[in-house]
């Protein structure tokens, strides 16, 4: 076999069959080094803050952390598994940031406090991203003088999917920008410093709309006045999932940002640490769901090949219509040839929707592939984001097993479910 051939047949260079024998189906594998070299994609920036609901395993935790990036968390079990994977709950300076304001190393995001969230984030004295004015009134009760982030929603959003739009009237996400004024009373009368401002919009937005929040964020920062001292651009940073699709310009994103940032210096006379909240950006590209071709069958026109991972696995296609790519390697381990059919790709369930070639909507459609028989394997591509985190035990299937590959070696880093994890905790 050809190097380029081994090349596209493998994970980080480790064979897609070897893993697959190895550690069963379906399983995703993550490639460390592609996690590595996106964080450093992002190195301008004064502070990285992976949204570890994109994939939240402890060892890409770690490996973040290693890189230099902080976390964001929205649930109280994201705090635990943060601290799990050794990041600190509290502030602290680092020497090479000469003037900026300390990093917190935690934040906890979201919309509400659930009582749980609330009783961990008072415990470990986690800094607080607020998106609703209830819960600058909760953390007040029990965390007076506390400095606070605002998550603002601008009145406008955008998103690959109507469905991860977080912005606009049509959004529960964030404090509607008119009510500002009143947030600012709030937050004086509870006796919280409004020291952060955060934004985001949408997930996959093209940079054209992420660049409009900066014009937002700015306006709404003029209002909140000089205790701000971090603005956070969000996430949202879209990934190519289609061949004909390619990376944003991360350099005139961050000039764009640098710029507003310097502005507000020079307006408020102290330094701001600038953001950027990355999910699918650091992993989505690291990920691939391997799983096994188990029956190939004709319905009237259609070609079927139904495999053993479902919208259990990866529900990204039957949620958003998501495309990821797929490649097709044979039980020998060598990349499948042949002349390209028109194929459909299923999975296990008890469902019409558990197909993986569909668009939003729930529309079948076929993707030209290499012949596959049972037996073969499928690699769908770009699932390190939103892949293994959605997935789910429905129809009983244990979840799958998760691997790190690095630097061409592998390791386990979350056993596959059994039976017996299926019903733990039940009763008769």
């Amino acid at each position: 076999m050809h190097e380029g051939d081994a090349a596209a047949a493998a994970v980080g260079g480790v064979s897609i069959a070897e893993l697959a024998q190895g550690y069963g189906t379906p399983l995703y594998v993550y490639n460390a080094e592609m996690i590595r070299q996106r964080c450093r994609d992002l190195a301008a920036w004064d502070t990285v803050r992976f949204a570890q609901k994109a994939c939240s395993n402890l060892a890409v935790l770690d490996l973040v952390r290693r890189e230099g990036v902080v976390v964001d968390a929205v649930s109280a079990g994201e705090i635990e598994r943060a601290l799990a994977a050794g990041f600190t709950p509290h502030a602290a300076a680092r020497p090479e940031e000469d003037g900026l304001p300390p990093v917190h190393p935690i934040v906890y995001t979201a919309d509400i406090f659930d009582r749980d969230s609330l009783d961990a984030v008072v415990h470990h004295g986690i800094h607080v991203n607020c998106g609703s004015a209830d819960m600058l009134t909760q953390l007040a009760e029990r965390m007076p003088g506390a400095s606070v982030t605002l998550r603002v929603n601008p009145g406008f959003g955008h998103g690959h999917s109507q469905k991860t739009n977080t912005g606009g009237e049509g959004s529960k996400h964030g404090i509607w920008h008119e009510e500002i004024p009143d947030i600012l009373k709030r937050a004086e009368w509870a006796g919280l410093m409004i020291s952060g401002l955060h934004m985001h919009i949408g997930s996959g937005s093209d940079l054209e709309h992420l660049a409009e929040v900066a014009g937002a964020l700015e306006r709404i920062a003029n209002e909140i006045g000089r205790s701000l001292t971090t603005i956070s651009a969000g996430g949202g940073l879209p990934v190519p999932y289609k061949p004909n699709e390619t990376h944003a310009d991360l350099g005139g994103y961050f000039q764009l940002w640098d710029a507003t940032r310097r502005r507000l210096e020079e307006r408020f006379g102290h330094r701001i640490r600038l953001e950027i909240e990355p999910g699918r950006y650091l992993t989505a590209e690291s990920g691939s769901l391997i799983t096994e071709v188990r029956a190939v069958k004709r319905m009237g026109r259609k070609r079927y090949l139904l495999v053993d991972a479902g919208f259990n696995t990866l529900a990204r296609p039957v949620l958003y219509g998501s495309y990821h790519p797929i490649r097709v390697v044979t039980a020998a381990g060598r990349l499948a040839s042949g002349e390209p059919q028109d194929v459909v790709v299923g999975g296990p369930l008890c469902e019409s929707g558990d197909i993986f070639t569909q668009e939003e909507g729930g529309f079948v459609t076929t993707r030209p592939l290499p012949p596959a028989d049972v037996g073969d394997y499928l690699a769908l591509d770009i699932a390190g984001a939103y892949g293994f985190v959605m997935a789910s035990n429905y129809n009983s299937k244990p979840l799958p097993a998760e691997v790190l590959v690095d630097a061409g070696s592998h390791r386990l880093v979350r056993a596959r479910q059994t039976p017996a994890d299926l019903f733990r905790g039940e009763t008769v």
